[in-house]
């Protein structure tokens, strides 16, 4: 559907410029020859893995005369870069692609004879699947579908991932030992708990098997799960040892983007230093209980909520918070706002869309062509909805990834 111009035109506009520069404030290109200016490697390996992982060794290659670049990265944003090893493979549901990706890296660090520089960022998890003895692609990526429609959170998510992965949980580092290691991480996940960007390669695991069993029997998966892996997660970890030493750091984060949209938004913006987290229908009513409270003005958030799917629909958590606000800010009688949530690698879920953008009319459009937000709303088909308004969010593949942000604009 075609929105036609609305008083609420301004608004929209600013939440999205203020959006995309915290968009821009994540540039992983940046990031990366900031921390590799002036610095000397011997024989460098370049392995580069997530979203963002195409920019970042592009940005690497700059300053470092790697003779073996390998870059492993969702099909939206796979394409080609001379002098490295493009392989694209599959987000959020790993796939076959990705399994070989995984033994290419493999390859490659069991040959390093110097440095190696881990570039990771955010869906790394996912593009590098490297499931242990015993366990399919097929059964791990079921495991994996069953922990994105259980609303686990990511750090939830990855410990059990890791617990499945010869790459994650310091899997990287055991693969290129002796080599030294220097990783560079672009952090998709609000707390920057660096175990839990793209499931932690270069770091050390967030727990044990016998850990991620029992989140597993808490959110009531256990008897889901393939008997491989219910079967393998039963088995007595062994000692592997320590894990070798590694220098890594964070360069990019939600909270330095969130600091970018303040600084487009004017000293007058409300940021909200608590990261959205948690449920999207929690989500959207803290939302408008801030802005309930405060009046008029402009209000930023960042971080990762999560939806429980109960229906068949299609859309993401930024398509839903997006919807869920414009239903309470329409019951709470806000006549003139604009709402943004969008994901900044510009995908949201399974869809085309980084998520979604809405205002006082977005209801209405939507009764117009006979949905009924509350029936879309419950199917989780927050894309159609926002697809018939006009309101979707749509910016195209990004290149980095440092989960959600959020704007808010009241009048």
């Amino acid at each position: 559907m075609l929105r036609t111009s609305s008083p609420f035109e301004a608004m929209r506009a600013q939440a999205r410029q203020i959006f995309l520069q915290g968009v821009e404030a994540a540039d992983p290109a940046h990031a990366v020859e900031a921390a590799l200016k002036g610095r000397q490697f011997t024989d460098p390996l370049i392995i580069a893995v997530g979203k963002a992982a195409r920019t970042m060794a592009e940005a690497a290659m700059k300053h470092v005369p790697a003779e073996t670049v390998i870059v492993v990265t969702n099909y939206e944003n796979a394409k080609p870069l001379e002098g490295a090893e493009v392989r694209a493979a599959g987000h959020p549901v790993p796939d076959a692609e990705g399994a070989r990706a995984a033994l290419r890296v493999e390859e490659a660090l069991s040959h390093a004879k110097g440095d190696v520089i881990a570039l990771i960022s955010g869906g790394g998890s996912a593009l590098l699947p490297a499931p242990v003895v015993g366990v399919s692609l097929e059964d791990k990526a079921e495991v994996n579908r069953l922990l994105l429609a259980s609303g686990a959170d990511i750090v939830t998510m990855n410990l059990v991932r890791q617990q499945l992965s010869r790459l994650k949980g310091g899997g990287l580092l055991r693969a290129a030992a002796p080599a030294k290691v220097t990783a560079l991480l672009l952090s998709d996940v609000v707390s920057d708990d660096l175990r839990a960007i793209a499931s932690g390669p270069t770091v050390s695991p967030i727990g044990t098997r016998e850990e991620a069993a029992k989140v597993l029997q808490d959110l009531g998966l256990w008897e889901k799960l393939p008997h491989s892996v219910s079967a393998y997660l039963a088995r007595p970890q062994a000692d592997l040892g320590a894990l070798p030493d590694s220098d890594v750091a964070l360069i990019g984060s939600n909270k330095i983007s969130v600091a970018a949209m303040a600084r487009t938004a004017g000293p007058e913006a409300q940021v909200d230093e608590t990261p959205l987290e948690g449920d999207v229908a929690e989500a959207a009513q803290f939302i408008m209980d801030r802005a309930l409270a405060g009046g008029a003005g402009t209000y930023l958030f960042g971080g990762e909520t999560t939806v429980k799917l109960v229906g068949d629909g299609m859309g993401g958590r930024n398509q839903e918070l997006a919807l869920r606000v414009a239903m309470l800010a329409e019951k709470a009688g806000l006549t003139e706002f604009a709402f943004l949530s969008g994901g900044t690698d510009g995908r949201d879920g399974p869809t085309d869309a980084a998520g979604g953008l809405v205002d006082p009319g977005t209801l209405d459009r939507m009764r117009a062509v006979g949905l009924d937000p509350n029936e879309v709303v419950g199917r989780n088909d927050s894309y159609h909805g926002l697809q018939a308004a006009g309101d979707l969010l749509q910016i195209g593949a990004t290149g980095t990834n440092v989960a959600d942000l959020q704007v808010l604009i009241r009048a």
